[in-house]
């Protein structure tokens, strides 16, 4: 049995993107999912995930959870995944149970699965980079079975708006032990932390799909239970899992599960890359900075182009500020 045929990648593409709306909200007020927008037109962030994912997983076990809420983008935006491997949230309940549910979907399909979780709203000029670290982590789960692999991405710059991953460099174990993680520090932390080897969280990981069940079990038992029971009960009732995310309580992955767990994980260095997750107006805006600018060209049957966006809400606030200029003269 291959690598490849026992790994599974699974495309966090449930968000609503909130911390970007002044970006994804059209002239017409439509607020769109920022992993249904494109960096500078052409194709979705979505889709440059799928791309990523088939580069490391055959497309029968390429998975996506998604929000019922969005269907009219990713009906048609998701075609290259099998049906069967969209999974529907009724509702956002956090990166947890967005991991969860499609996890047991995962492992009722392939128990001896390996799963690559990689969001959906990342950019990368050297998308090599990215792969090789992911077949890094691969090797080293198939070596330690009872770790989580999480990458981290060299920093290319103090970001405060970053979580940051703080490995333990004085041991000679590779992939590194995690000694803890920092959730956007000041710019002063962040330089602080990058001086002493941490690197920038990306939230992908790579773990076999019984390690992560087993994690989400010890931090999140309830929940696993009762989701359990929801999906043999939506073989018979339609409704279960929509009654089920009706009682769940928002569960952060990163907040509310890893943490305590620093000692089944370890760190995979991601070099430089230009990476970035597109979290904030100011990210979008640095990654333009730091890209060659490309012809923009929009129809209604291309993806919103944050680029574009971005510079029409400029124009705006310096159009804004000339005419407040000129009124108070």
């Amino acid at each position: 049995m291959t690598m490849q045929s026992t790994t599974w990648t699974l495309i966090l593409a449930g968000g609503d993107g909130a911390r970007l709306r002044s970006l994804t909200t059209t002239s017409s007020g439509q607020c769109i999912p920022k992993q249904y927008c494109s960096l500078q037109g052409g194709a979705s962030l979505l889709h440059e995930t799928i791309r990523r994912a088939l580069a490391v997983s055959a497309p029968q076990h390429v998975c996506a959870v998604v929000a019922e809420q969005h269907r009219q983008w990713w009906q048609q935006a998701l075609w290259p995944i099998e049906e069967n491997n969209i999974i529907v949230q009724p509702e956002n309940k956090g990166t947890a149970n967005g991991i969860l549910l499609p996890l047991l979907h995962i492992l009722d399909n392939d128990p001896d699965a390996t799963v690559v979780v990689l969001p959906s709203d990342h950019h990368l000029k050297d998308e090599m980079a990215l792969r090789e670290s992911i077949q890094t982590a691969l090797h080293a789960v198939r070596n330690h079975q009872d770790k989580i692999m999480l990458l981290g991405v060299e920093p290319e710059e103090a970001d405060a708006e970053l979580g940051y991953i703080l490995p333990d460099i004085q041991t000679r174990l590779r992939p590194q032990p995690v000694l803890s993680f920092i959730e956007k520090p000041s710019s002063d932390e962040a330089a602080y932390l990058i001086d002493n080897g941490a690197l920038w969280n990306s939230f992908i990981m790579v773990a076999r799909a019984k390690t992560l069940l087993q994690v989400f079990l010890e931090k999140h038992q309830s929940a696993v239970l009762r989701m359990q029971i929801a999906m043999f009960r939506q073989v018979h009732d339609a409704t279960a899992i929509r009654d089920l995310y009706a009682t769940l309580r928002d569960v952060d992955f990163s907040k509310h599960i890893l943490p305590g767990m620093e000692s089944r994980l370890r760190v995979v260095k991601v070099r430089k890359c230009g990476w970035s997750d597109l979290g904030t107006p100011r990210g979008v805006m640095r990654t333009l900075q730091n890209i060659p600018r490309q012809q923009w060209e929009e129809s209604r049957h291309t993806p919103l182009n944050l680029a574009l966006q971005h510079e029409r809400l400029n124009m705006s606030a310096q159009h804004e500020r000339r005419t407040r200029a000129s009124v108070s003269a």
